[in-house]
């Protein structure tokens, strides 16, 4: 018995000092997950992911342009020296204003071989007519009209050549008409605008001698300029003429102009693997200023694409998420890579696949819902 004794009591401190087990350890809640309150219901819309026709927009570096139809390089008709300057840079001006007027030997001596010619065509007509006169009488014979008509013939030719180089030259069919009567010959020529616009360039002085091959002026018509701009080659398949375009210049703040694609070029540049788009604007209050930069907004051919209604997204830490029904009244938050919103709709990138269930109305009032959760658990 006294063995037993210091045992027992041995034993029945060890059973004394055993806790008693504890529950077992519960889950962690999800904290992308909620459940929609009975309040909450009649707000959700839940919508299916399904495939729709999305046209991406596609923002591209570009540049204002003249508009080459409204443009004109201007020089001089003759070979002479400048003598006078009428026209300064931004100045308007019509077509037919006088820009510049220069001294030219070149016109003068034009001048005078028409003024020879025409004389000595009068001068062999008058011939051959005598010689009818006298063929008739019977004083020379059939040859010798012959050949004065030949002669004739010959010099209206050279008539006939002196007027084009006249023209060639810039003189009117007047001023020659003047030239024939009074027998006066005019040296001076002017360089005259052949379209209503602007004086955009001017690269003559005072003095200097030019050539018909020198462009003097630049007159520019800037009531329509051109944006051009470069797409990638792997995006050039979704752009065609007549496409919708938004211009955007920052030099004006971002004022937006609203155009129409009117050329996609047919060629891809090597160096940059980019090919040339254009558009032409209204620019009548000439705030656009050939050279400034530009970004050009296409709305690309529509494709079919998943799609999700713009108002089922949530933003999260910058990235954008979506609920997803995983039970009827249970949802679950999701990430997804999405496009750029398009009449309500958002283009899926990731994190979606078709036939997934989204809360399509309700999703900000749902993530509050479940935001609050979070801070209850917490």
């Amino acid at each position: 018995m006294n063995r037993l004794l210091p045992l027992l009591l041995a034993a029945l401190l060890l059973a004394g000092c055993k806790e008693s087990p504890s529950p077992a350890a519960q889950p962690p809640a999800d904290p992308l997950a909620v459940t929609a309150p009975e309040s909450l219901a009649p707000q959700l819309r839940i919508e299916t992911v399904g495939k729709a026709p999305v046209a991406d927009i596609l923002r591209v570096a570009g540049r204002i342009d003249f508009d080459e139809a409204r443009v004109a390089r201007i020089g001089a008709t003759v070979t002479g020296r400048v003598t006078e300057l009428q026209a300064a840079l931004g100045d308007p001006v019509k077509a037919g204003d006088t820009l510049a007027q220069l001294h030219s030997t070149e016109l003068g001596n034009a001048q005078l071989a028409y003024l020879k010619a025409r004389a000595h065509a009068e001068l062999t007509a008058r011939a051959v007519d005598r010689a009818r006169l006298l063929l008739s009488a019977d004083v020379i014979g059939a040859a010798e009209l012959q050949r004065r008509e030949n002669e004739l013939a010959v010099a209206q030719a050279e008539r006939r050549a002196a007027a084009d180089q006249l023209r060639v030259l810039g003189v009117s069919a007047a001023a020659m008409e003047k030239t024939a009567t009074t027998g006066a010959i005019n040296s001076v020529s002017s360089v005259v605008s052949t379209i209503a616009g602007v004086v955009v360039e001017r690269k003559v002085a005072r003095g200097q001698v030019v050539q018909p091959s020198d462009a003097l002026f630049t007159v520019a018509d800037l009531s329509r300029v051109w944006v051009i701009a470069q797409v990638p080659e792997a995006e050039v398949a979704l752009v065609s003429p007549g496409q919708s375009v938004e211009i955007e210049v920052p030099a004006l703040g971002n004022a937006e102009r609203v155009g129409r694609l009117i050329h996609v070029g047919d060629v891809v540049n090597p160096e940059t693997r980019t090919v040339m788009v254009r558009t032409e604007i209204d620019n009548r209050d000439r705030q656009l200023k050939p050279a400034m930069l530009a970004t050009m907004l296409i709305q690309a051919r529509p494709v079919e694409r998943l799609v999700v209604p713009a108002a089922a997204v949530v933003r999260e830490e910058n990235e954008d998420h979506v609920f997803l029904e995983v039970a009827p009244g249970r949802y679950r938050l999701a990430r997804v890579k999405l496009g750029p919103e398009h009449d309500g709709r958002r283009a899926v990138l990731a994190g979606l696949a078709e036939g997934a269930r989204v809360v399509a109305a309700g999703a900000f009032h749902l993530n509050n819902e479940r935001r609050r959760k979070e801070l209850e658990g917490s």
